[in-house]
């Protein structure tokens, strides 16, 4: 059975090959993107192996712990987004409860993070090629590492699914959980500029991970260099057990989903016709409060607006408050985070699309509509941003300029927007799918239509951001009134031509782009 499950999923890999020429490109690029991370880890381990044999084991210790937490939270973080091998499609045969384990667990690993995380945990044994028995010990960690990288993730995916399955539960997770965890880059490093004493706590983590199932197998390598024998059983005893209790955990969570249907309560009773009633009885208006009903509603969405309050994270990380001028340019960004937040708005309406089609919906109208409703959210939020921004630096002399920038900028890229969510249309979570379960072969088209976005926006942009410069630099009037007219001026054209441009590409590729969003579902 387990040989079965391997071949299936396999099969299903090799398909999509087939449906896509987007997710053969994703796939040789992640691919050489996993090859590069493979060298670097290999050149890093041959680095250690001319330290002394505990700081090797220090970093390695560390390193693997990171993996292997990645491993376990970010199934949850990413909620759907390997569906190929759900465990409730196979409810109806009667397959044996522990090759259903194994084979899930093995077949987990097919493919690019799978083949990565093994290549890397056995290349971390060229930092012990001088000491034979650490060499062995380590290639024997590394496989123990990648078991409990395999098996963990699936258990504690299988443990939280009545929760996964809560919407309201995946909102609060990005909130808490996954926006946090962004930001942990910048805090990371600023504490490694800013912390004295690294090479003492280091080790004192690396000590304590080394007796938890994230770090234990990594640290087996270095208690037999060391000589410490003791403690590398104690290791191996630790990743079995830990090993032994997920895999029990997984297996009553399996037996749960096999054998009781889910449950999502009662449906909630609607009242009213919410947006709809506060927004004008045209068609331009109905799109409008559509789309802010998906706002509030619709996950994929929400994500947008919960990265928000955290952007000026890195701002202060590594400017502070007191005189941090950069702290002007914070609301500029969230205008551009907001403004082009719309930019994949027809992907996410999928087959629904139809509607808008044999209703006979102008496509300048649904583009006015979409715009309506992202502007409708966004400048409040930008305007809190430009007086925050002002007032922390008391800089209150560039309020107006940094508020016309920061609104000439929501305006060109809802343009820009509004032209690239007709012309270029990508895979994109399906509705009901959290913001981060990403459909195979849509991270290469996704990458290209940001960059593009980036682009055509900070192009049409750039005359405004520059007077916004000269503004700050010199604290004229005239460069104040520059921002502003060359802002809201050539924000107003932008949206404008945008609305106008993407309305007729809709018009004249609306069956096209249905056909196509039809044949990703």
């Amino acid at each position: 059975m387990v040989a079965v499950l391997l071949r299936l999923k396999l099969t299903l890999v090799l398909n999509g090959f087939r449906r896509s020429v987007w997710q053969t490109v994703g796939f040789v690029l992640a691919a050489l993107y996993a090859l590069s991370v493979v060298v670097m880890v290999a050149a890093g381990s041959i680095g250690l192996s001319f330290l002394p044999q505990d700081e090797a084991r220090t970093w390695l210790v560390v390193g693997g712990s990171v993996v292997v937490l990645g491993w376990w939270l970010v199934p949850l973080l990413a909620f759907g987004l390997d569906a190929t091998l759900d465990p409730r499609r196979f409810q109806t045969y009667a397959i044996p409860r522990r090759e259903l384990l194994v084979g899930l667990a093995v077949a987990g690993m097919i493919g690019v993070p799978g083949a990565a995380t093994l290549l890397s945990g056995l290349s971390t044994a060229l930092a012990w090629w001088d000491a034979p028995l650490a060499f062995l010990a380590a290639v024997v960690g590394a496989v123990l590492g990648l078991a409990v990288c395999a098996v963990g993730s699936r258990a504690i995916t299988a443990v939280m699914a009545p929760l996964l399955d809560w919407r309201r539960f995946r909102e609060v997770a990005v909130v808490v959980v996954v926006v946090p965890i962004i930001m942990l880059g910048p805090l990371i490093g600023r504490a490694f500029d800013d912390v004295s004493g690294v090479d003492t706590w280091v080790p004192q983590v690396a000590d304590v991970l080394a007796w938890t199932p994230l770090g234990a197998p990594w640290s087996l390598p270095g208690d037999v260099a060391a000589g410490d024998w003791l403690a590398a059983l104690g290791r191996v005893a630790v990743t079995l057990a830990s090993l032994a209790l997920l895999l029990a955990a997984w297996g009553a969570a399996l037996a749960r989903t096999l054998e009781r249907p889910p449950s999502h309560g009662p449906a909630a009773q609607a009242q009213g016709y919410g947006w709809l009633d506060r927004f004008p009885g045209t068609r331009t208006g109905a799109i409008a409060a559509r789309c802010l009903t998906y706002w509030q509603r619709d996950p994929r969405y929400a994500g947008s607006i919960a990265f928000v309050p955290f952007v000026p994270v890195p701002f202060i990380v590594f400017g502070g408050l007191e005189g941090n001028q950069s702290l002007l340019w914070i609301a500029p960004v969230i205008a551009y985070v907001m403004g082009f937040a719309i930019s994949a708005d027809l992907a996410y309406d999928n087959t629904a699309l139809w509607l808008h089609l044999v209703s006979g919906v102008r496509g300048a109208a649904d583009r006015a509509g979409r715009v309506m409703a992202v502007l409708t959210l966004s400048l409040p939020i930008v305007l809190v941003f430009v007086v925050g921004g002002v007032w922390a630096v008391d800089r209150w002399d560039m309020l107006i300029a940094v508020a016309g920038a920061s609104f000439g900028v929501l305006l060109v890229a809802a343009g820009a927007s509004s032209v690239l969510s007709a012309s270029y249309v990508y895979p994109v979570p399906k509705p009901g799918e959290g913001m981060f379960a990403q459909p195979q072969g849509g991270t290469t088209a996704v990458f290209v239509g940001q960059t593009v976005g980036i682009l055509v926006v900070a192009l049409l942009s750039a005359p405004t951001l520059v007077a916004l410069v000269v503004a700050m630099t010199t604290g004229a009037v005239w460069a104040t009134v520059l921002t502003v007219v060359i802002g809201l001026g050539s924000g107003a054209a932008a949206l404008a031509v945008g609305i106008r441009k993407g309305g007729a590409i809709l018009d004249r590729r609306g069956p096209e782009i249905l056909q196509q969003m039809a044949a990703w579902s």
